[in-house]
């Protein structure tokens, strides 16, 4: 009997879909379901299976699960899964890509609309009944830089080409990319960063990324310009954030990801001025987990049949495989 723990702070409905939908196709499994990492200690010794989103993961689940062979991220991010201090040299890990450009991209639109709209304002207005008019900021004309040019970033460029934006790629690998004007190397950020009205950190969280988008970079930028983060938390430096939005530095932000997750509620980011938080939406849309289980039957049926290294998606390779 192999055991699976379904890790997830996502609706119990969307939980349940997940049971069941695996059950249907894998009715051998023993699937069990937390919606917490603190309450894993009844199943984490016996669990052979992780299914988890890596902003709930914590060191403890793995440290206390010495059965555990295979971590199915629910999402395309790893950080806070393959550098758990105590994950197991062999266990193997594997992601969910390819799903994310519509939701993620669409959120992003929104809050680059909620930004030159300025959206909480009116909130405010139609709180207080008041009828307060105002010019409104365009997104035509404007030029949006991507950190971060994957799958989310080719599919988000053309989209802003739509709305007569100039697409500005920034990526490790420069290349022609359908929906950018131009690419620009990721060494360059602070050298492109005045030209920017929007910069959009969809960048994967790494040691080498950790704070990418700091004091340096916000200096940078126009007044006038905006940053929207909707990669993880960890890219943009908080601290050097809140300064730039506080002195008028930059203009705004929308952030969705945070270094902390939930985001505590004496962060000072909730009365930061001019920022749009949303609690990590980005991806997280109706019908998720039907896109996310083509890719989880898929890996499980090859773990179970003993196939592991047919998997795809794999992000982090057993050491007992070798090079």
């Amino acid at each position: 009997m192999t055991n699976v723990l379904l890790l997830s702070e996502v609706q119990e409905a969307m939980q349940a879909r997940y049971k069941t939908m695996l059950l249907d196709r894998f009715p051998q499994l023993t699937i069990n379901v937390v919606s917490h990492h603190n309450d894993v200690g009844p199943y984490i010794a016996g669990t052979d299976v992780l299914l988890c989103f890596s902003p709930p993961m914590a060191d403890h689940v793995v440290r206390d699960a010495p059965k555990l062979k295979w971590i199915q991220a629910l999402g395309t991010g790893v950080d806070n899964i393959v550098d758990l201090p105590s994950l197991g040299k062999d266990v193997l890990v594997t992601n969910i890509r390819g799903i994310h450009g519509a939701p993620v991209s669409e959120a992003t639109i929104a809050f680059m609309l909620s930004l030159a709209r300025d959206m909480p304002r009116s909130v405010r207005a139609q709180d207080k009944s008041t009828w307060d008019r105002r010019p409104a900021q365009l997104l035509a004309g404007k030029t949006v830089g991507i950190l971060g040019v994957g799958l989310i970033a080719e599919y988000l460029a053309p989209l802003c080409k739509a709305f007569g934006m100039t697409t500005i790629g920034i990526t490790g690998t420069p290349r022609p990319t359908q929906g950018f004007d131009r690419m620009v190397k990721r060494d360059d950020l602070a050298a492109v960063a005045p030209e920017l009205d929007f910069l959009i950190a969809l960048i994967p969280m790494s040691a080498e990324t950790r704070n990418i988008v700091g004091a340096k970079v916000f200096e940078a930028m126009k007044p006038s310009a905006y940053l929207v983060n909707v990669a993880r938390g960890g890219v943009v430096d908080e601290q050097a954030l809140i300064a730039a939005l506080e002195s008028g530095q930059i203009a705004g932000a929308g952030l969705d990801v945070f270094s902390q997750e939930p985001l505590p509620p004496d962060n000072p980011l909730w009365k930061t001025r001019n920022v749009t938080i949303f609690p990590h939406l980005g991806g997280y849309s109706e019908g998720y987990e039907d896109r996310a289980m083509p890719t989880i039957e898929a890996n499980m049926a090859k773990f179970l049949s003993g196939e592991p290294k047919s998997m795809i998606n794999i992000v982090r390779r057993p050491a007992s495989w070798g090079v």
